[in-house]
């Protein structure tokens, strides 16, 4: 007992280093001092007892960074969870807007947050639960959603976090009767979801996120791409072991080949993730499409051949920015697409290389090819001019 006691109050000291008071350069620099800091991982209290390892979580983490909120608190700052307040609904259940000041909490910062709700009878559970609170609770990182909080109240188990105004990056690539998404934005998000996952990968103690995919990149009012959603995300291989086994979980068309095939995980699977994502991206069409013939429906297998062409690669890119993106910059683009897309793990490149490959293309220097005559290519491989 009094074990479990000292590890979980262990976490207060490592918590409290995790202040972010700066802006978001600065934040990043911050970050990087945090991997001198031993982080309490999944496993330390998925193996003690639930009862007790929540009781001891509720003590340690209620003076923290985070807080313990009741079942009442949250129904107060989600106006009883009304259906007018509800934001969407993913795997783990509903999520709803609401606000909360200092008259809930003492010291809380008056803002607008988003309360996420368990469904019993949903896929995800408990565990799910508990990881978000682990990693998010400990981690703090420019690109990575800010947990506020948490409730756990008899079968009830609901999350608090930061509000990101425009929702996720999936409802804004393909959103319908709308303008664009500029190319600029586009490499916004791309950098900032690929410095994200390169802070997991570096930690002392590397995370493996296993669900990255449009919806889980949130932005916020100024497009800036936040990782959220780590109900999956696993704690890498430690010692001399180089993956991990685990169930295979994930949505269709992100997933890595390899980790379909063995269940083995690494943080190349999330390389090949993002690399899907990014052909998004480019190409402003969903990862599988239905609605598309056969040689369509998935975007991996029909676009990753055409992306070392550059005759080609150009006609693949989303035909509603109009000519209006960078050419050099548009290839280099393409092919940092094709090398995380590789079958073969160690063929792809690390996220940190991937953040250094985006870095330069922030900027427009380059020449941007304007209006032009666009040649589609279809499914098949014909080309046709529109």
């Amino acid at each position: 007992m009094g074990t479990k006691r000292n590890t979980w109050k262990s976490v207060i000291l490592i918590l409290s280093c995790y202040k972010v008071k700066c802006s978001l350069e600065e934040s990043e620099k911050q970050v990087l001092k945090q991997g001198s800091f031993q982080r309490l991982c999944l496993s330390d209290v998925s193996n003690s007892s639930s009862t007790q390892a929540i009781e001891d979580l509720s003590i340690s983490f209620g003076g923290s960074k985070l807080y313990a909120f009741t079942l009442e608190e949250l129904r107060e700052a989600t106006s009883s969870f009304s259906w007018s307040n509800m934001l969407g609904e993913g795997g783990f259940g509903p999520v709803y807007k609401g606000f909360v000041d200092d008259k809930l909490r003492p010291g809380l910062k008056a803002q607008t947050v988003a309360v996420k709700r368990l469904d019993l009878d949903g896929l995800q559970g408990h565990r799910e639960w508990l990881a978000e609170i682990i990693f998010l609770g400990q981690l703090r990182h420019p690109h990575l959603v800010k947990l506020i909080g948490y409730c756990y109240e008899d079968e009830n188990r609901l999350l608090m976090y930061e509000y990101m105004p425009r929702g996720s990056l999936e409802n804004q690539l393909f959103r319908r009767y709308s303008a664009a998404m500029p190319w600029s934005t586009r490499m916004k998000i791309a950098l900032g979801a690929a410095k994200g996952l390169a802070f997991l990968h570096e930690a002392d103690k590397p995370v493996i996120y296993r669900d990255l995919k449009a919806s889980n990149i949130l932005l916020d009012s100024d497009f800036t791409a936040k990782l959220s959603d780590f109900g999956l995300a696993k704690d890498g291989p430690e010692g001399e072991d180089t993956y991990v086994t685990t169930r295979i979980m994930g949505t269709q068309g992100y997933a890595a080949p390899e980790y379909i095939m063995t269940g083995h995980l690494t943080t190349k699977s999330d390389v090949y993730s993002y690399g899907v994502v990014l052909l998004e991206l480019l190409t402003g069409r969903r990862v599988v499409d239905k609605s598309r013939s056969n040689g369509g429906k998935s975007l991996v297998e029909w676009a990753r051949p055409l992306l070392r062409d550059p005759k080609i690669v150009y006609s693949i890119i989303d035909c509603r920015l109009e000519g209006q993106f960078p050419m050099k910059g548009a290839m280099k683009v393409a092919m940092l697409a094709f090398k995380c897309l590789s079958p073969h793990p160690n063929a792809r490149p690390t996220m940190s290389d991937v953040v250094k490959v985006l870095e330069p293309l922030q900027d427009f220097d380059d020449v941007f090819i304007g209006p032009f005559v666009y040649v589609a290519v279809s499914e098949n491989g014909n080309k046709h001019k529109i």
